[in-house]
């Protein structure tokens, strides 16, 4: 049984490492501005998960936290996520995702904690240049959420060497599954099938990206974070693949038949007048051969998965 700390318990990805730790009997801690329903649900549920409430740029508020609850380790979620988000708050998205992890560093230091899990993403590389690609490929982001992900990863470096703090970068491409909060694909898409109605996006039927389910993320965090020989410091956790958008939208169809979705071919935009940088798939034989990941889910299968999720949160509403 360890002690694991969470920051950003309380997220998307968060709350489903809380969930996966406590199930298997540690003692977690789940760090946040706030208490959202499903880490709620789970505190009723677990005995052994902890709620500390606070914001990364606070160091009074991470340092306390963390002293009270004494952990073994930490993994780190907590950031402003995305490209619009990044875009439209420079400035607060390099305080918390850069300033932040510093502080989040500087009180496993005064902790005395000593390895932490940094979730990443495939924005530190920027645009692609190959179909499929390993964690050799060069980082040159280009905007400010790739940017404050690959600063945070190269600080954490520096700090690591300097205080013998071991630091182990998992990066992920898009992260999807039941519950996902963002109205981003395939949410978007999966909701609009099965809720009945219509959704057509102009561009990006071409647009191949690697998309994981977030249970096999989840895998790949927690096999990292129980790994203790780690040759290298950066991994790749997600499917390998990396299906067209528009195959995307075919499953969906095959999947709920009479569903009235679609995607016509251009680029894709992530939002008005931002085309995406080129993109594909992560090769993650590295976290094969060092810790035994292997994603379970296919696109389409984890496709199917949402869909079953949200008929039922349908149905019981």
């Amino acid at each position: 049984m360890a002690r694991i700390f969470i920051t950003g318990g309380s997220g998307f990805v968060g709350a489903a490492i809380v969930e996966r730790l406590a199930q298997r009997g540690d003692d977690v801690a789940a760090f946040d501005i706030v208490e959202g329903p499903q880490l709620k649900t789970l505190r009723a549920r677990y005995s052994n998960i902890a709620f500390f409430p606070g914001e990364l740029t606070e160091w009074s508020q991470l340092a306390e936290a963390m002293k009270a609850f004494r952990a073994d380790a930490v993994v780190h979620c907590a950031a402003v996520v995305g490209i619009l988000n990044g875009a439209s708050s420079r400035l607060w998205t390099m305080r918390v995702n850069v300033e932040g992890s510093l502080n989040v560093l500087s009180a496993m230091r005064l902790c005395d904690v000593p390895r932490m899990i940094n979730l990443s993403s495939e924005e530190v590389y920027g645009t692609f240049s190959a179909n499929r690609i390993d964690e050799t490929h060069p980082c040159f982001p280009v905007k400010t959420y790739g940017i404050s992900k690959f600063a945070t990863e190269q600080l954490s470096r520096d700090f690591a060497e300097e205080n013998g703090i071991e630091v182990i970068h998992i990066r992920t491409c898009w992260v999807y599954g039941p519950g996902l909060p963002r109205p981003r694909i395939p949410k978007t898409f999966v909701d609009a099938a099965v809720e009945g109605r219509s959704l057509h996006l102009e561009g990006g039927a071409e647009y191949r990206v690697d998309q994981v389910y977030i249970d096999d993320l989840t895998d790949g965090l927690i096999a990292a974070l129980d790994h203790q020989a780690h040759r290298h410091d950066v991994y790749h956790i997600s499917t390998g693949e990396a299906p067209t958008l528009g195959q995307m939208v075919d499953w969906i169809r095959e999947i709920v038949p009479d569903a009235d979705v679609s995607i016509s071919s251009g680029p894709y935009q992530v939002g008005p007048g931002v085309v995406a940088v080129r993109k594909g798939a992560l090769d993650c034989d590295r976290a094969c051969r060092a810790f035994g990941y292997k994603p379970k889910f296919t696109l389409r299968d984890g496709l199917a998965a949402c869909v079953a999720a949200r008929r039922q949160v349908l149905a019981d509403a």
